[in-house]
């Protein structure tokens, strides 16, 4: 994984960067302003863009709309002091794909991350409860009453709803990855969802979660 750092903490950016070097995660870049982050971001073309919000020129998410907007391959994570729903809701709304404080402890940090590069979208505790409430308020699922998912269906729904990784809804139940992928196909089939946001949102509206 090679990551851009975007934070204009030079002290902060010292830390973060020794901690993902000593796990192995190549930094690619560091920049202290959101124009430099756009920029950087488009030349290097990182798989990570760790992005700060308050930031001078311009701000963290001015600057992951532009970058989503001209490589939407490119993830990118805020990582901030800020815990304001209006910041969580505007962020993933502009393109970002998981939300952590600052205070996050380092082994949950490096955790988080190496759960990104398996599909698993990194929040801090309590933040991805909040964004399951407004993806319901804001789009509620009408799903028809005669859907019915077996058992085994609804605690791998349960289980990748809480952020686990196949891999580990596997460990937890005794399946193989392989088979957590095919129930989760056919949850997906069945419920007529496109996505795992869409299926998050349908368990956080029929108290999965």
């Amino acid at each position: 994984m090679r990551v851009l750092i975007a934070d204009d903490h030079p002290l902060f950016v010292d830390g973060v960067c020794s901690l993902l070097e000593a796990h192995g995660i190549e930094v690619a870049a560091t920049v202290g302003d959101g124009q430099a982050a756009v920029a950087e971001a488009l030349r290097l073309e990182p798989d990570l863009v760790l992005m700060d919000l308050s930031m001078p020129v311009c701000d963290g998410l001015a600057a992951t709309r532009l970058i989503k907007a001209q490589r939407p391959e490119i993830k990118i994570v805020v990582l901030t002091t800020s815990a304001e729903d209006e910041d969580l809701f505007e962020a993933i709304k502009s393109g970002a794909c998981g939300y952590l404080l600052k205070v996050t402890a380092a082994p949950a940090f490096i955790e988080a991350l190496h759960g990104l590069e398996q599909g698993v979208p990194p929040f801090s505790p309590g933040l991805a409860e909040r964004l399951l409430r407004e993806f319901a308020r804001l789009a509620p699922l009408h799903i028809s009453p005669s859907v019915r998912l077996t058992e085994r269906q609804t605690d791998v729904l349960r289980l990748v709803s809480a952020g686990l990784t196949y891999k580990e809804v596997g460990a937890a139940l005794a399946l193989s990855e392989v088979t957590v992928r095919y129930h989760m196909g056919e949850i997906m089939r069945l419920l007529h969802l496109e996505n795992r946001s869409q299926v998050i949102a349908y368990a956080g509206e029929h108290g999965l979660t």
